[in-house]
């Protein structure tokens, strides 16, 4: 399957109502809401045609002033099957949460945990919520765009 192909297929046969889909030099991109996150991912990794058996990446972006929702989680997925990237992004914004994708690939354990740490964006039903990098009791976002250059000192 080549990029053209899975582009077609993801938009065609997605379970969800897709909020924006595009090739991108790299990979396949979708925004989906996240209500229909968990959905789906599952869709992206059981399908039999897809087969999205690797997570790569999760990380987000923060917007700040320029846009509301705030952040875009953003996840990198890969199909050993096909040779394909999919980029899928959920809009967040500043206080919500969005729900874990533990259930459909473990790996994104410590993902997650660290979009949590560096972004202070929650992740429902996490098996292990917790910082990774930075001290339990740090009340800041380090990779937020309004954290001051020089850091904080408490």
């Amino acid at each position: 399957m080549n990029k053209r192909e899975l582009f077609q297929y993801v938009r065609s046969a997605s379970p969800v109502t897709l909020e924006g889909a595009r090739e991108c030099p790299d990979c396949v991109e979708v925004r989906v809401d996240a209500k229909d996150l968990l959905s789906f991912m599952r869709f992206l990794k059981t399908n039999d045609v897809l087969a999205f058996d690797l997570i790569s990446d999760v990380t987000a972006v923060d917007h700040y002033t320029s846009r509301k929702p705030r952040f875009d989680v953003v996840y990198h997925i890969f199909s050993l099957k096909n040779s394909q990237r999919i980029r899928v992004k959920v809009a967040v914004d500043e206080g919500e949460s969005v729900v874990s994708v533990t259930s459909v690939w473990r790996g994104a354990e410590w993902l997650e945990r660290e979009v949590y740490d560096m972004f202070g964006i929650w992740f429902d039903d996490h098996p292990d919520m917790r910082r990774i990098l930075m001290p339990e009791d740090y009340k800041y976002f380090p990779l937020r765009k309004d954290f001051p250059l020089e850091g904080i000192e408490d």
